[in-house]
């Protein structure tokens, strides 16, 4: 009997080994031919994948637990966090909207207070229907038709407009604008730069906050070239280049220091526009990063004033929506809002009590302390990491949480819609790719969920960096992810 129990043992030990290896073939010769297909990018450009199946198996890795820098992939830890860490997300956004009040001025005459409870979508917009700048100035034009100062305060977060390992170049930008608790019209002015007639300035309609020196042309053949240059912390702005008579105007996108100075000034113009008096000047109150109770800044220097009747607050729409647009068009501000709010659960409302936040998060996805590091929210600091077997597990985890359907659902969708809507069309892969993008200097990225051939549902993370010559390696990445999918 025992001998026919040890034959019977090891016919199948045989009949698994041979199941297992033709498996194992087929996934050595898969990781291969994506490796090959690699090293036809740029040289010097450095990979990381990692590919896991419904079973959390990998199919592939490729430098797994090296640390890339992942651009615009940190929104995934960030809206993932808000995800398994707020309540009422699909609620209106009762604490977020900004309010005013009035507080005791000099002289009986009140002072205005515009206050930034960390929402980002604050309105200025003549067509603005919801939660719009304007109904804060009616409030204030019902009750006084006379103020003094007009004090922007966004002291609900420390005062840290930029995120450490941020290119200062970006500044300028509506991609780097500053962050503060009192956001208007995405922190940004946009200005209109129309074509005249050929050796002539264009013209420029924007809201008058910067003083803009236009030393722009308009040519009679050629392409469009505009740049704009601003110093940090100058409000003079050098408009350079040229622009084709008889195009289209351009619409460029100027980033603003500081927020709650430049809410502050449109909330003092909407009351002078509704025939208010303002004898006063145009103020702001900070947080110092460092902790303490504020500083106020006015050509008065006035102290702060902590008292007041408040007498109106808005309410936002639901932030749900507010994550969708930070996944699907990569929205840098509202990124950095989020892991601010989220900071301030349980701290100061610092980037730093953020990411302390995500650390609890990304401990329970399983996924090592050292294989990440973030300085801000958004994924524009060059001094974030992430290791693509670590962000593999978040997803992998998410999908496993009740709210993981509705964070999946707030990605761009490959050729249909965000910052995928021109990749992967007339793939395999169209509509059936959900994943955050990425895309810095030398960087890109790309982590998410696909849906292989068999219907399977996998992970991936997928990141490129080093890429030399200023180029892109999207095209290889998107080549790399049809295979895998038509392989599975």
């Amino acid at each position: 009997m025992k001998p026919l129990l040890t034959f019977m043992r090891a016919a199948l030990l045989a009949l698994v080994l041979a199941g297992a290896a033709p498996a194992l073939a087929w996934q050595q010769d898969l990781q291969q031919r994506v490796a090959a297909r690699l090293a036809e990018a740029p040289q010097g450009t450095r990979f990381g994948l990692v590919v896991l199946d419904p079973e959390g198996r990998e199919l592939i890795a490729i430098n797994p637990n090296e640390r890339f820098i992942p651009a615009s992939n940190t929104k995934l830890l960030t809206t993932a966090a808000a995800f398994a860490t707020l309540t009422g997300l699909d609620q209106p956004d009762a604490a977020g909207g900004a309010a005013v009040r009035l507080e005791e001025g000099r002289r009986g005459i009140p002072d205005v207070i515009l206050i930034g409870h960390g929402d980002a979508r604050l309105s200025s917009a003549p067509d603005c229907v919801a939660n719009c700048l304007a109904t804060l100035a009616d409030a204030i034009t019902a009750r006084t038709r006379r103020v003094r100062h007009v004090i922007g305060d966004d002291t609900l977060f420390p005062d840290q407009r930029w995120s450490p390992g941020m290119s200062w170049n970006n500044i300028v930008t509506g991609y780097g604008t500053g962050i503060s608790a009192l956001t208007l019209d995405d922190n940004e002015i946009r200005v209109r730069v129309t074509p005249g007639a050929a050796g002539q300035a264009p013209s420029l309609d924007h809201l008058p906050y910067y003083r803009i020196v236009n030393e722009a042309v308009t040519i009679a053949e050629g392409a469009t070239q505009l740049r704009f240059t601003r110093l940090p912390g100058s409000m003079e702005l050098r408009l350079t280049g040229r622009i084709l008579a008889g195009a289209q105007p351009e619409t460029l996108r100027l980033g603003i220091d500081d927020p709650a100075h430049y809410a502050a000034s449109r909330l003092r113009t909407m009351l002078e526009a509704r025939g208010v008096r303002v004898t006063g000047e145009v103020g702001v109150r900070h947080r110092p990063a460092e902790g303490g109770e504020g500083e106020q800044r006015t050509d008065n220097a006035l102290p702060p004033v902590a008292s007041g009747e408040v007498l109106a607050r808005l309410i936002p729409p639901p932030l749900a929506e507010d994550v969708t647009r930070i996944n699907k068009e990569s929205q840098n501000l509202h990124a950095e809002l989020m892991i601010r709010r989220l900071g301030a659960l349980s701290g100061s409302g610092s980037i730093q009590d953020g990411v302390a936040l995500i650390e609890t998060m990304m401990s329970r996805a399983g996924a090592r302390r050292t294989s990440w590091d973030l300085s801000d929210g958004s994924g524009m600091s060059t001094y974030n990491r992430m290791a693509p077997r670590a962000v593999a597990a978040l997803l992998r985890w998410a999908a496993t949480q009740p709210w993981g359907p509705a964070w999946r659902a707030t990605f761009p969708v490959a050729g249909v819609d965000g910052t995928l809507a021109r990749r992967f069309r007339g793939t395999p892969l169209e509509g059936r790719l959900f994943a955050k993008t990425g895309t810095l200097n030398a960087t890109n990225g790309l982590s998410g969920y696909l849906i292989a051939r068999s219907g399977r549902t996998l992970v991936f993370s997928f990141f490129a960096n080093d890429v030399p010559g200023g180029g892109g390696a999207t095209a290889v990445m998107d080549a790399v992810l049809v295979a895998i999918a038509e392989a599975n």
